[in-house]
C-alpha cells in the first residue's frame, strides 16, 4: 500500500508540473512534423517516455527544458522513419507517395501575443513548409534558437550537441530557409480589420460563384495549391480558368465558415450534395499580401476538415 501510496503522489506531482506544457509541445511538435496528428502522437509519446523516466528527474534543468529535449528527440526519432511533409509545388517528381503538408487550427496554438509579428510568423503555413526542407537536426537547432528563444548552451543540452555545433548548424538553417520563405517584414500583410474584411468578401464571392471579385482579391502572381492534388497553378487567369471549369459552375455550391489556421486566416467549406445535404470539403488558407491573396491552399483532406469543425465547437 505505501508504495501505491507514493507512485499515485508522484503521478500527482508529473501531472502539476507538467500539465502547463501540453499546447506548446503540440506547436513545437507540428513545426517540426508539419503534421497536426503527428504532433498530436508525438506529445502523447513524449508524457509516456517523461512519466516513465519522472523518478529520475533530478531537476538540474526545468521541466519545460525537460519535456523539449524528450519531444524534440521523438521528432527526430518520426523523421526517421517518414518522409518529409511538403506542398504541391515541392513535389519531386521522382517521389511517389507524398506525405502532405497539414494546416492548424487556431484552437490548437500556444497562446500568444496576437498583434506580434513573430508569434505569427513561426507558425505560418509558408514557414512551415520551409522548415521541412531542412534536414531534421538544423530544423531543430533553427526552431529552438530563432522561434523558441533559447540559448546556444540549451539547444545543446537538448539535442545531446556541443554549442559549437549549434552555432555551426544555425547559420546554415537560416541561410537554407531564407532561400525558399520570405521573410516575415517582407510578407506586408494587411491590418486584421482589413483582413477580415477580405476574407468576408472572399466568402460571399466563392459562395456566390461570383469570379469578377475572385479575380479582385487575387494579385497576378497567386500561387494555387490543393493537397492531395499534385496539380498546381501560378497567375491569376489559370487559377480562374481552373475555379471556373472544375469547381464554381454554380452559385450555392458552397457554403463558406470563416475560421483561422496557422494564426491567420482560413475559411470551412462545405459542399451541397443533393442526396445527403452540405459536407464538410476542404479548408482554405489565403495568405494576404500587397493588397491581395499571394497564395491559396485549399486542404481536401476529410480529416483535416473533421478536425477544424471539431475546433470551432
Amino acid at each position: 500500500m505505501p508504495a501505491v501510496t507514493e507512485r499515485a503522489e508522484e503521478s500527482a506531482a508529473f501531472a502539476t508540473l507538467t500539465a502547463g506544457y501540453r499546447t506548446e509541445l503540440l506547436t513545437h511538435c507540428y513545426r517540426m512534423l508539419g503534421s497536426v496528428q503527428d504532433a498530436e502522437e508525438s506529445v502523447q509519446e513524449t508524457y509516456l517516455r517523461a512519466w516513465r523516466a519522472f523518478d529520475a528527474f533530478e531537476g538540474r534543468s526545468s521541466i519545460r527544458t525537460y519535456l523539449y529535449r524528450i519531444a524534440t528527440n521523438v521528432c527526430l526519432s518520426a523523421l526517421e522513419q517518414r518522409s518529409r511533409r511538403i506542398m504541391p509545388s515541392a513535389f519531386p517528381v521522382d517521389e511517389h507517395h507524398p506525405r502532405w503538408l497539414e494546416p492548424i487550427p487556431d484552437a490548437l496554438l500556444v497562446d500568444g501575443p496576437a498583434d506580434a509579428v513573430e508569434a505569427r510568423a513561426g507558425v505560418r503555413l509558408a514557414f512551415i513548409a520551409a522548415l521541412q526542407h531542412l534536414p531534421p537536426i538544423r530544423r531543430a537547432v533553427l526552431i529552438l534558437r530563432d522561434v523558441l528563444a533559447l540559448s546556444a548552451a540549451e539547444t545543446a543540452d537538448i539535442l545531446d550537441l556541443t554549442a559549437a555545433s549549434v552555432n555551426s548548424a544555425l547559420p546554415r538553417a537560416r541561410a537554407q530557409i531564407a532561400r525558399v520563405a520570405p521573410a516575415p517584414d517582407a510578407i506586408n500583410e494587411p491590418a486584421d480589420r482589413q483582413r477580415r474584411m477580405l476574407v468576408n468578401r472572399y466568402v460571399t464571392a466563392f459562395e456566390r460563384a461570383d469570379l469578377a471579385v475572385l479575380a479582385g482579391l487575387m494579385r497576378a502572381d497567386i500561387a494555387f495549391e490543393m493537397p492531395p492534388l499534385t496539380t498546381w497553378y501560378q497567375g491569376r487567369a489559370a487559377v480562374l480558368e481552373f475555379l471556373r471549369g472544375h469547381v464554381l459552375r454554380e452559385p450555392g455550391r458552397f457554403r463558406m465558415t470563416p475560421t483561422a489556421a496557422n494564426a491567420g486566416p482560413a475559411v470551412l467549406a462545405h459542399i451541397r450534395d443533393d442526396r445527403h445535404g452540405w459536407h464538410p470539403h476542404a479548408i482554405h488558407v489565403p495568405t494576404f499580401a500587397g493588397g491581395g491573396i499571394a497564395h491559396l491552399a485549399v486542404f481536401l483532406d476529410p480529416e483535416t476538415c473533421r478536425r477544424f469543425a471539431a475546433a470551432r465547437t
